[in-house]
């Protein structure tokens, strides 16, 4: 994999090696630059390095050579376009923070009645994100805030609670969704939660015939609907609200940047909520890059149980196999054929081989009429297998569909698939996923990484890395702006998104987080995971990089219970990984650049330690330590007859921290 080295720039990983010197062995992740050169990184500075997110045409990336000034003048060049773009952001950020909105009311006994009824317990998550949103409410600048739940989290929950809030202080409420069939959904989960209160819901969509649509448009205007559940049809120019207080957007990534725009415009100084399950990279980057308020929903609903996904070739006698299994239980089948004009002939096929199954098939070329039928008929267990295009991507509910097929899935993106296996394992039952691909097909690298993706990600809560891989796999597209695009793809996506955090923080004033080049540590101790402690590779780096950016004794904590629960009782030299990783972060953050090993001394390079400090160390090492000026200024200490170098480092920066 190409590698982004924060001080040396772009190079290729090329495995870790296990070097010993003076009786000691350590880690070094090696990394091979242009030409012959060659860098050995310590394990303990990982954090340095992060994989290459960008085009993954290989061959277009230029690797940096390893003493020239090429990369220093890259990052320069990408730091003061970052700055421009923050400037930018946060200009915009302030200009909302600025707008006067609507400071919404505390809650009230309705409000907990409302919350009360809820058929589910809710997660610690669901009710912390609750809590965020309606803090946001009661301020009286305008919430612009992206919740981010799986797919089947309870996201929905959530937002009506947001919107009986809402309605509670007399507003109007509109959610704002993708395609009709999900706004249909919604409307029959609005009804049904809203029943025992005294609120209009209606749905405004091509399911409403031209006369009814007129006579919701005219209620909206005089203020008799409270909630409106619509498609893009909300925001042309014939709809006007009376009163509207909040806009909840659902599948954000499926509107156009054009109507996101016009949201934008239509929705000035309204609270804006918007919900997704695979935030887009863009979205996912403003809400890292603190431009957004963003909630997470990460843990699923009780008793559910993450789909088995399977990705085989295609063999209609395996795939009938599947389906009978699924009737068997009284369950149904979704079969995903994404060819309309085929989509009859797969549906009659399958009818020959299961003859007595009720097959029904959809796309959204159908009717309006006629789809909503077709929904109806699955929703009340008249089909027992829906042959369908990727129409039910987005929202569809039917609990008790827990069996998916997907034909070619290899010409799916992987936000879709993901989307598509959503749709099942939605009740407590045990749910299944043939992503199939035809027989004797070499599948292309992409594919085949999409493939491997689903298949790897198939724990809840994956949404998030989803889009990630995503990113990875389509090349970084043009995340913030074509103008931006040539400056991503020069230093990876995650230095990026480093410098565009700093440029952000920079303009707001706030303290930039130290760089963690700030210290190295190079003293004897052993320092390395041995290989049969944790076997897998991949795995090996992921636990080196955790243990690099151990930033607290707290995290440290954490990180060596998450070793013990996964991998059993660390040994001595991973321990000593996490001592080292710890002192150093501790130590750039005091001001030490450098601590270095020179026989019986340990040498701590440090700027200008205040008298405090340097009373301290006197007090504790007596004539054991001696000062020295010049470029460097440093100051040594003598290791005592059976002392170790790390934990003598580790006193001495903990000496200097405490005095500080």
């Amino acid at each position: 994999d190409l590698v982004v080295h924060a001080m040396y720039g772009i190079g290729r990983f090329s495995g870790i090696r296990n070097i010993e010197t003076n009786g000691v062995t350590k880690d070094y992740i090696t990394i091979k630059y242009a030409g012959s050169d060659v860098l050995y990184v310590p394990v303990t500075q990982l954090d340095l390095v992060s994989r290459y997110i960008g085009p993954r045409d290989d061959g277009a990336v230029k690797l940096n050579k390893l003493n020239s000034m090429e990369w220093t003048k890259t990052r320069n060049r990408v730091k003061s376009a970052v700055k421009d773009m923050a400037e930018e952001l946060t200009k915009l950020y302030a200009e909302r923070q600025m707008a006067k909105g609507f400071a919404f009311s505390p809650d009230n006994d309705w409000q907990a009645d409302f919350e009360e009824r809820f058929d589910y317990q809710e997660t610690d998550d669901q009710l912390r994100s609750i809590q965020e949103i309606k803090t946001d409410m009661e301020k009286p600048s305008p919430m612009d805030r992206l919740l981010c739940g799986d797919v089947g989290f309870g996201k929905t929950e959530v937002a009506l609670r947001a919107a009986f809030k809402c309605m509670l202080d007399n507003k109007q409420v509109a959610i704002l969704v993708p395609t009709t069939v999900l706004a249909w959904q919604h409307y029959q989960t609005a009804i049904k939660r809203f029943e025992h209160f005294p609120v209009k819901v209606e749905l405004l969509s091509r399911f409403r015939k031209p006369k009814e649509q007129q006579q919701i448009i005219r209620e909206l205007n005089r203020g008799t609907i409270d909630l409106i559940i619509g498609t893009h049809r909300l925001v042309q120019k014939d709809v006007k609200f009376k009163d509207l207080g909040l806009v909840i957007i659902d599948e954000e990534q499926r509107f156009g940047v054009a109507h996101k725009e016009k949201f934008k415009e239509t929705f000035k100084g309204v609270d804006v909520l918007t919900l997704s399950a695979t935030p887009i990279p863009r979205t996912l980057n403003m809400a890292m890059s603190g431009i957004r308020d963003m909630s997470v929903i990460e843990e699923p609903p009780m008793d559910r149980h993450p789909v088995q996904t399977y990705v085989i070739e295609h063999n209609m006698g395996v795939i009938a196999q599947a389906i009978s299994k699924e009737l068997r239980r009284g369950g149904q089948v979704y079969y995903i054929h994404n060819r309309v004009e085929t989509i009859m002939m797969t549906a009659n096929q399958l009818s020959q081989l299961l003859p007595d199954a009720r097959i029904a098939y959809a796309h959204g070329q159908m009717p309006e009429a006629e789809l909503s039928e077709i929904w109806r008929q699955l929703c009340d267990r008249e089909i027992d297998i829906l042959v369908c295009t990727t129409i039910i991507e987005t929202g569809v509910d039917v609990p008790n569909v827990n069996t998916l097929i997907i034909e070619d899935a290899d010409r799916l993106g992987l936000s879709q698939l993901y989307q598509l296996r959503g749709r099942v394992g939605r009740s407590n039952r045990r749910a299944f996923a043939y992503f199939t691909f035809k027989r004797g097909k070499v599948l292309t690298e992409v594919a085949a990484k999409r493939l491997d993706a689903i298949r790897e990600f198939t724990q809840f809560g994956s949404g998030f890395r989803i889009a990630l891989r995503d990113l990875e796999i389509r090349g970084a597209g043009s995340i913030l702006s074509g103008k931006q695009h040539g400056h991503m793809e020069a230093v990876g996506y995650d230095m990026y998104l480093r410098l565009l955090n700093e440029a952000i923080a920079e303009q707001k004033g706030e303290a930039l987080p130290p760089s963690p080049e700030d210290c190295l540590v190079d003293i004897s101790i052993d320092a390395f995971i041995p290989d049969h402690y944790i076997e897998n590779l991949s795995q090996r780096i992921d636990c080196y990089r955790k243990i690099a950016s151990i930033g607290s004794e707290e995290d440290s904590r954490d990180v060596i219970d998450e070793l013990i629960d996964r991998y059993g009782d660390p040994p001595k030299s991973v321990l000593g990984l996490v001592n080292v990783a710890l002192t150093r972060n501790t130590a750039s953050k005091i001001g030490i650049k450098e601590i270095t090993q020179r026989g019986d001394k340990v040498l701590f390079f440090v700027q200008s330690p205040e008298v405090e400090q340097i009373q301290a160390l006197y007090g504790a090492y007596k004539n054991r330590i001696r000062f020295f000026d010049g470029d460097k200024p440093y100051f040594a200490v003598t290791l005592d007859k059976k002392q170790k170098a790390a934990d003598l480092m580790s006193d001495t920066v903990k000496i200097m921290r405490d005095n500080k």
